[in-house]
């Protein structure tokens, strides 16, 4: 495939290579005459191990070229790739004037080439940038239609620097975000060749899974700073202590928790969080993220409260008390809370949860149900059926699978709230989700 890729610098250099190294024709481009005749020579305008000879061996091979004219990149590519950088701006926002200008200058030369074109946006932007401001300058520039006079794309990069050549090869993902079918189809056909699993999504999806990616990095790096300050003062070796945490791959480093959905609760985590942020304190170690998650839980507990709230529908049907499906465990329930808030807010509040109305009658947690919450255990019925008939609002608040069968039960006049995922697509209508 013939490929132009505007923006020599990191990304954009170690894609040239890797993609002539691949049997396609690509043409480099940059508004820095240094760098272009530096690509030339088969010289790297950066460091990276390898790519220099992987230049080298492009250029001998006739297969890179680069230049510092859009107009003559567009008019002997089929595709272009914007790979220019996305700084931050004083306030923190995204600054796209680069992308834009670059947006300006492949348009105009689209306009002119009087032939498709696909644009592919590999730097990082925010969600609804592409189908915002940037098509915005995109179809101003060149008199055309997104999607019909020209390709629009995005495929974010999943590249290290030090590891990047090795990375563009064993990518863990291929994704995409795509206009139109003839963009997908290219690319598609561009990345035949590599093993990773391809993800074909929406523009604004392959946007926000490039952000999600990085922030988890971070996260993930400050988590373990944190935490191995706290094994220092308490005379633990952090490093070994993160050892070991790694090697649980059934929990600590899974898919198992990363799943949207509702607040956590029960009788472990937020009490567990609590004494490890006061042991910190004690100890005199700031532990700024972990100090913020309970805060995080809460938010999360009244953004679904403000999802219902919303909604204007008094009469509630809330199925679902305990903290996760097949237990009648109450403590630190987020579920129970939100109950309490409904009720605080003058909601006609029907509840229906199997095994708290079976501990209600035998279980261990009888006495809690009791005495802690006498006011929402009057509340429970004992029909699955009978909560869901004159209710407006119903609430699917935890994973019971038998709460499955309601999304279909509800009528045009009700609301239906999923806030622990049975929902398979996102909000529509009267079927609304908490994060999708």
């Amino acid at each position: 495939m013939r490929v132009s890729i505007f923006g020599m610098g990191y990304v954009g250099t170690v894609c040239t290579a890797c993609l002539a190294n691949r049997g396609h024709q690509v043409i480099g481009v940059d508004v820095v005459q240094e760098k272009v005749d530096m690509i030339n020579q088969g010289q790297s305008p950066l460091v990276e191990p390898g790519l220099e000879e992987l230049l080298v061996k492009g250029l001998n091979n006739s297969k890179i070229s680069a230049t510092t004219s859009a107009i003559e990149a567009v008019m002997e590519t089929d595709i272009s790739f914007i790979s220019v950088p996305t700084p931050s701006k004083p306030n923190g926002d995204l600054n796209l004037e680069y992308v834009n200008i670059v947006c300006k200058q492949i348009a105009e030369a689209i306009k002119l080439k009087g032939k498709h074109h696909t644009v592919v946006i590999r730097s990082t932007v925010l969600p609804g940038s592409v189908m915002g401001e940037i098509r915005e300058t995109l179809e101003e520039a060149s008199g055309l239609e997104a999607g019909v006079g020209f390709g629009l794309a995005v495929n974010p990069e999943f590249l290290r620097e030090g590891t990047a050549l090795y990375d563009y090869d064993h990518p863990p993902m291929t994704v995409m975000g795509c206009l139109d079918k003839t963009s997908a189809e290219q690319l598609t056909e561009l990345y035949s060749d590599i093993d990773a699993p391809l993800f074909v999504e929406t523009i604004e999806t392959a946007e926000m899974i490039k952000y999600t990616c990085n922030v988890w990095h971070a996260v993930k790096v400050a988590f373990a700073n944190e935490i191995g300050s706290i094994a220092k003062a308490s005379g633990v070796d952090g490093r070994k202590v993160m050892e070991i945490f790694c090697a649980d791959k059934k929990l600590n480093i899974s898919p198992y928790y990363m799943k949207p959905g509702f607040a956590f609760g029960g009788s472990c985590l937020p009490k567990d969080v609590r004494a490890l942020s006061f042991r910190a304190s004690q100890l005199d170690v700031k532990h700024p993220l972990l100090t913020s998650i309970m805060e995080s839980n809460e938010c999360h507990v009244n953004n679904a409260f403000k999802i219902i709230e919303q909604t204007g529908k008094r009469k509630v049907a809330l199925y679902g008390l305990s903290f996760k499906p097949d237990t009648d465990d109450l403590r630190e329930s987020p579920q129970v809370k939100l109950a309490e808030m409904l009720l605080g807010k003058g909601y006609q509040l029907r509840i229906y949860d199997e095994n708290v109305s079976y501990a209600r009658v035998h279980g261990a947690n009888k006495d809690y149900i009791e005495h802690k919450i006498p006011h929402l255990s009057s509340l429970l019925q004992e029909n699955k059926e009978d909560v869901l008939v004159d209710s407006e609002l119903i609430i699917l608040a935890n994973g019971c699978k038998s709460f499955d069968t309601l999304l279909d039960q509800i009528s045009d006049e009700q609301v239906l709230i999923d806030i622990t995922g049975f929902m398979k697509e996102k909000s529509l209508g009267n079927k609304q989700g908490i994060c999708w």
